[in-house]
């Protein structure tokens, strides 16, 4: 009997301990609480270490590492802990990168042409999202390049998590210009391909009121203006301005008489043949020079094209009246190689027209003539 009594306490005894062994291992066992909010932005920056709030019982053994967001989903993120008995455990903790942000989209708010002119509403425009990826823009609305008026717009850009981004802008097409030049008793009269009217006058040749000198239309040998005082005054302003923001632009070659065009192509022809000086130099009676409209800056040479000077002259100078008359891409319509240093006065009205937000339109294609030797 005595035995039993001592067995009972035996027992009684270690279920007591083991209880209290397994409340006690139960108590040291780790505790890891994670924050609630386990939806990430895509790209954010974040470390593994921030989505913990806390641990008990246990020293997190996982370095600090910046979270990998670049992918859309569901991602496992590992730690290492080691518990109160000093052994590593692993835990996993399950993020969602998702895109709840919209593109954003850089545009013009306002875009003009003319009746007939046709420009790339998209030519200007791009979009940026915060998943990196490649946003596709589309325009939304009805427009019509061949009728007069003040389209009202939308530009569309939508992720590949449909969040969707509509930014509304003003495409306007005007009349064509009304000839401003009043010529009595023209030699000639014409109309251009895009309807424009001509006229010829004792040599000189006239298109919607601008004066035009190239391949096709010629000036006569007497015409001697000199430069401009109007594009002097204009070109003043511009190189002003530029100097503000500490450029140096200078005119390096103005109005060149027709003597002084002929000996100049000619020196090129004798050193080039007149096949390679065509690209490059006007005849005489051809040059914009001899207009007195017209003038190169700086280097008169390729060297120019990438510099600080040539790329502000080609985003600004429609601003004061001027444009870039040989833009780069347009040979087959001017009839000569980009010249990134010649410049001609038509006003800010058609200069801007023909500067198309960068996109440069030749007065060839503008007016609808052609630039050709016959």
């Amino acid at each position: 009997m005595k035995n039993k009594k001592i067995i009972l306490i035996v027992v009684a005894i270690t279920l007591i301990l083991g209880v209290s062994v397994f409340f006690f291992i139960k108590s040291k066992e780790v505790k890891i609480t994670f924050k609630k909010a386990n939806n990430i932005e895509i790209n954010s920056k974040i470390y593994n270490t921030d989505l913990i709030k806390s641990i008990k019982n246990g020293k997190l053994q996982t370095k600090k590492e910046i979270v990998n967001t670049s992918k859309l989903g569901s991602h496992k993120i590992k730690y290492i802990i080691k518990n109160y008995f000093k052994k590593n455990k692993e835990y996993f903790y399950t993020i969602i990168v998702v895109d709840t942000e919209k593109p954003t989209i850089k545009f013009d708010k306002q875009i003009e042409t003319t009746i007939g002119v046709e420009v790339d509403l998209l030519k200007n425009v791009t979009a940026e999202d915060n998943s990196k990826e490649e946003i596709k823009v589309t325009v939304d609305g009805e427009y019509d390049f061949k009728k007069t008026g003040t389209y009202k717009l939308y530009y569309i850009a939508k992720d590949s998590s449909k969040n969707e981004a509509k930014e509304e802008f003003t495409l306007v097409v005007k009349e064509k210009p009304k000839d401003t030049t009043i010529i009595t008793n023209p030699d000639k009269t014409f109309t251009t391909t895009k309807g424009f009217k001509g006229y010829t006058k004792n040599g000189l040749t006239y298109i919607a009121g601008y004066l035009v000198a190239n391949k096709t239309y010629s000036l006569p040998s007497t015409y001697n203006p000199g430069l401009n005082s109007e594009v002097q005054s204009k070109a003043n302003v511009m190189f002003n301005d530029a100097k503000k923001e500490g450029l140096n632009i200078y005119i390096s070659s103005g109005f060149r008489s027709y003597n002084t065009q002929k000996n100049l192509y000619n020196n090129y022809v004798a050193r080039d043949g007149q096949n390679a000086a065509d690209t490059y130099s006007a005849r005489p009676g051809r040059s914009e020079h001899q207009t007195g409209l017209a003038f190169d800056v700086n280097q008169i040479n390729s060297s120019f094209d990438n510099t600080v000077e040539a790329k502000w002259l080609a985003s600004n100078c429609y601003k004061y009246g001027f444009i870039l008359r040989y833009p780069k891409g347009k040979e087959n319509e001017t009839g000569y190689i980009y010249e990134s240093w010649h410049f001609r006065y038509v006003g800010t009205d058609l200069a801007s027209k023909l500067y198309n937000n960068g996109n440069w339109i030749t007065m060839e294609t503008y007016f609808g003539i052609t630039s050709k030797y016959n």
